[in-house]
């Protein structure tokens, strides 16, 4: 009796096999650390180049590749910071940096940037005076949405009044 599994995985690889694979643009894209040497047309072709099909031998151009995906890969850069050293405490020193330094750095100031923006575009989003803001209001008042207004603004005048109201009516103001 087959195991069942085994006859879904064996479907599922034998359905994504590609029928006419291509040398030239169905290797896996290029890296920073390898080389793509794409197998020449010429070398597969045999003697016999009247039953091959012009349509084979001058395939329509496809889309440029991209460029080599630079190697972004951590060990890559450590290697290249160590490279030269000798000392057991330069060692030490290098890895707490680039382990323990440089990504708590990194953090922090991709996260005051990311508050800052947060703290910048929400005050910014509906009282501010740039294009976008005006738009926006214009495509609210089109659909006759109600504009938010500042929620601290009024609350914590009538607050702050009333509060002086009563210091001031009590005779505790001074």
């Amino acid at each position: 009796m087959a195991n069942p599994t085994i006859d879904i995985a064996s479907t599922i690889q034998s359905a994504s096999i590609k029928q006419n694979p291509s040398a030239a643009h169905d290797l896996n894209p290029s890296t920073a650390a390898s080389t793509k040497r794409p197998v020449s047309p010429t070398a597969s072709i045999s003697s016999n180049a009247d039953s091959i099909p012009e349509s084979a031998l001058k395939p329509v151009p496809r889309k440029a590749t991209l460029p080599p995906l630079p190697d972004l890969r951590f060990e890559q850069s450590y290697l290249a910071s160590l490279k030269g050293v000798e000392s057991k405490r330069a060692i030490a020193w290098i890895t707490v940096r680039d382990q323990v330094i440089l990504p708590l750095v990194q953090g922090t100031l991709w996260t005051l940037a990311l508050s800052g923006w947060r703290y910048w575009n929400r005050t910014a989003q509906y009282q501010g005076a740039s294009w976008g803001s005006q738009v926006r209001r214009w495509w609210w008042s089109v659909n006759k949405w109600p504009i938010p207004q500042a929620k601290h603004d009024e609350k914590m005048a009538e607050h702050v009044g009333e509060f002086y109201k009563h210091q001031l009516g009590s005779g505790q103001g001074d």
